[in-house]
């Protein structure tokens, strides 16, 4: 098993996936390892990427700094900017080397040798990623898109056609996961929510053998993050996940959102392993997909 020094082991760990799939679940998971801290949405690829033009002007790179110390997700990485400057100056002026010292820094403040990063739509720039760090690893969250979408109604999703957006990202966002885990097996990973949640010991085993770590039980207890306390104090094994989430759309959903995303999703659904339920619309059903249908097929072309 690789260790310090080791090029793999201390390679970076990015963290995709649709909206509400379990990435912060993965993400908590991964910093309760003792060698490895993720950041929380810094979206630095999506939103900081090639923005300010070539780094090795002063001018261009102190406008990224501020823009992207604006951002509050990287501001509370705490990053000492003074030592980034210097640092960036002494190598390459990228920015995926601007986006590694930030996160180097991070790393070392916590005590952890490996750092990594979840932000959503990170899985558009595996490419790049990949390229800019030898040895990095890609960790893809799927979830059967039916419970994504009520999450993400929870979550206030309400405008009209939000059904045919939600599925059009569901669809974007898998559709990347199967041509980057073809393509770059070795580095990239896909993993369903509900695996995760049913069997988490041995996903996270498995996930550890993917990234060249030796697996701790701390990453399915989660001790240092509260917010899973009470699911910690309530669970018989201390195990602060369940599949009490899984196929809860079944309850939630309306028949014609059902509809909507099963026929629209047919095929990648069954290629990941999420049966279509049997629909049966009732006649006002019907005629809200009349009103509905069309609007969302927009929202999807519009996504």
């Amino acid at each position: 098993m690789p260790h310090d020094g080791d090029a793999a082991s201390t390679a970076p760990i990015f963290l995709g996936g649709t909206g509400r799939s379990g990435k912060t679940l993965v993400r908590w998971m991964l910093s309760s390892h003792p060698r490895i801290v993720v950041s929380r949405r810094t979206e630095m690829w999506p939103r900081f990427s090639g923005r300010f033009g070539d780094l090795s002007s002063p001018e261009n790179l102190e406008r990224c700094l501020d823009a992207m110390l604006a951002r509050k997700q990287i501001a509370g990485l705490e990053p000492d900017v003074e030592r980034l400057r210097r640092d960036f100056a002494l190598g390459a002026p990228t920015y995926a080397r601007l986006f590694a010292l930030i996160h180097e820094q991070y790393a070392e403040r916590n005590g952890k040798p490996r750092w990594g990063d979840q932000s959503a739509g990170v899985e558009s720039f595996a490419e790049e990623i990949l390229t800019s760090y030898p040895g990095a690893r890609m960790i893809h969250m799927v979830r059967d898109p039916r419970d994504t979408y009520v999450a993400l109604l929870d979550k206030g999703l309400r405008r009209a056609g939000a059904v045919g957006r939600a599925t059009a990202s569901w669809l974007s966002s898998v559709g990347l996961a199967e041509r980057h885990a073809a393509r770059h097996p070795e580095s990239y990973r896909i993993i369903r929510y509900e695996d995760l949640v049913a069997a988490p010991g041995d996903t996270m085993r498995a996930l550890c053998g993917f990234l060249a770590e030796a697996f701790d039980p701390a990453m399915v207890r989660m001790e240092g993050a509260h917010r899973y306390d009470a699911l910690r104090a309530a669970s018989p094994d201390g195990i602060p996940v369940s599949t009490a989430y899984v196929g809860a759309y079944r309850d939630q959903i309306e028949p014609a959102d059902l509809a909507f995303i099963q026929r629209a999703a047919a095929a990648p659904m069954v290629s990941f392993g999420y049966a279509p339920d049997d629909v049966r619309l009732s006649t006002f059903d019907r005629l809200r997909g009349a009103v509905t249908w069309p609007v969302s097929r927009a929202r999807m072309g519009a996504a």
